[in-house]
């Protein structure tokens, strides 16, 4: 129990959009122990369900809609607000079940999900009944100690997942795009008790540096705090890249940060990893992987037992931290007093930084975005669009533009955040930029490429808390340094939170 109360208190520590530092009476939220004999008995339970069902849980299958209705009753007797969602896949009918813990901030939704379904070979309980149990066991324990989330908590359990993540695309599709943007950050878990185990989280900074790259942003934030769990019980994990495979693609695709754990499927174990781990180099991490020999008895209870307990820290963790407090903020709807060319050293000819309401262009995808975060106007290159894509954009070299000074607070954990997009043509280059100092510092910076980059609305965060105490200044700077390259970017509400 100490060393998981330790974990809790450094992941709340963490500088992250998602997870704030809480107040001393947040010690009494310590994340659980939730019950390896509970979560085995739901697996016992899909077993069960699997066996009088032709052998298998899938999509459009009887046992599918029996394990459904199975979760589905376990959490209306804790007090969740469930939904049987249906849709439609091979002319077969899919539910997915979504479960509602009562209170939180209606807008600040944290979601936890696994896949429910199985393969038609085989009942599934390592794919994916143990991602299912565990979360199922996680929702439980929430209701046995009436937990208070400062997020509004919401579990989910997919259908049709083997079949193309269609339960999730179909949830995630048909939410109107304004309660999709109240959903700010989703955790999944698919195969945590693989028999041969490996200890992989998604690699939400794309720290292991190859494969499909980082996650949206404050993904990062939702590795470190399940990596806080592993730390603290010392077990060593490795980054999985986000690669579509499970139920987290639809989130996102969509800009939603999302994380999550993953003890291996039908992937060799290297000597290195067999070293790191334990188990049989040469060995796939789940040999009946899609077969039917993925019962019960293909479970290993250590790396159940450690993953169940890793979602249970991630839920209490991120759901019950502190909301942040805004310091100061942004969103350009009215004049506050940002400087063009500060300094008088700008080469930019055109598309110098300006704020107002943007026009929309469009060269082989967008480039400027007619639309805004919040509001109807923005901080953008040249906001007009002209006879030609290239009429009012970034020429000649660099723009920039300075926020008033803005005096922070002393003794404060603090953090930058801000809406933005860098956009150009195929024939920029690394040269050309999008830049964020503060006080000459430069604290997030995306560089141009030799490829056409459409204009896409992203999150960007950095940590401040070095500044505490001190008045500061935001320098936002673009460039096309390349040449005749088309090169646009905007920024909307940037803020300060503490």
């Amino acid at each position: 129990m100490k060393a998981r109360l330790l974990a809790a208190l450094a992941a709340l520590s963490l500088v992250a959009p998602l997870v704030h530092a809480a107040p001393a009476s947040a010690v009494r939220l310590a994340p659980p122990n939730i019950s390896l004999a509970n979560v085995k008995a739901h697996l016992t339970q899909f077993q069960t369900i699997a066996t009088s069902n032709g052998g298998n849980r899938a999509h459009g299958r009887p046992g599918y809609l029996a394990s459904a209705n199975y979760v589905k009753a376990q959490l209306d007797a804790a007090g969740f607000q469930t939904v049987l969602q249906s849709f439609t896949y091979n002319g077969l009918t899919g539910y997915n079940v979504l479960a509602d813990w009562p209170g939180g901030n209606p807008d600040d939704i944290l979601m936890v999900g696994a896949h429910l379904d199985s393969v038609t070979a085989g009942p599934g309980i390592n794919d994916n009944g143990s991602g299912s149990a565990a979360i199922l066991e996680t929702a439980l324990e929430v209701s046995r100690q009436a937990l208070q989330p400062t997020k509004h908590l919401r579990f989910a359990w997919w259908g049709a997942e083997e079949l193309g993540l269609r339960g999730s695309q179909h949830y995630v599709t048909n939410l109107a795009a304004t309660e999709r943007a109240k959903i700010k950050a989703y955790l999944n878990f698919d195969m945590v008790g693989s028999p041969n185990a490996g200890y992989f989280l998604y690699d939400g900074d794309n720290s292991d540096g190859v494969g499909a790259g980082p996650g949206p942003a404050g993904s990062a934030q939702l590795e470190q705090v399940l990596q806080s769990y592993f730390t603290s019980i010392g077990v060593p994990t490795r980054g999985t890249d986000f690669d579509g495979r499970s139920d987290y693609g639809p989130f996102i695709s969509r800009g939603i940060a999302a994380g999550g754990t993953f003890t291996g499927a039908e992937g060799i174990k290297s000597s290195a990893q067999a070293q790191l781990w334990g188990g049989t180099a040469g060995q796939a991490f789940d040999v009946c992987y899609h077969r039917a020999c993925d019962t019960t008895s293909n479970i290993n209870d250590t790396a159940l037992d450690r993953n169940a307990d890793a979602i249970a820290h991630a839920v209490w963790t991120i759901s019950t931290a502190t909301p942040p407090v805004t310091v100061w903020s942004d969103d350009f709807e009215a004049a506050t007093g940002w400087t063009v060319n500060p300094s008088g050293t700008d080469t930019a000819t055109t598309g110098q930084w300006e704020r107002g309401d943007p026009a929309a262009t469009t060269s082989s995808g967008a480039k400027q975005l007619g639309t805004t975060v919040s509001g109807v106007n923005d901080l953008v290159t040249g906001r007009l669009a002209g006879a030609a894509a290239g009429d009012h954009d970034i020429d000649g070299g660099v723009t920039s533009v300075q926020s008033p000074p803005i005096s922070l607070p002393s003794g404060a954990t603090l953090t930058l955040s801000l809406s933005w997009y860098l956009a150009h043509g195929s024939n920029a280059s690394s040269t050309d930029f999008f830049r964020v100092k503060v006080n000459g510092t430069t604290v997030f910076q995306q560089l141009g490429a030799a490829s056409d980059r459409d204009g896409a609305w992203a999150t960007a965060s950095a940590n401040l808390s070095s500044f505490a105490g001190q008045t500061v200044t935001i320098l936002i700077e673009a460039a096309d340094a390349s040449g005749a390259s088309l090169v646009e970017a905007g920024v909307d509400d940037v803020k300060i939170t503490r």
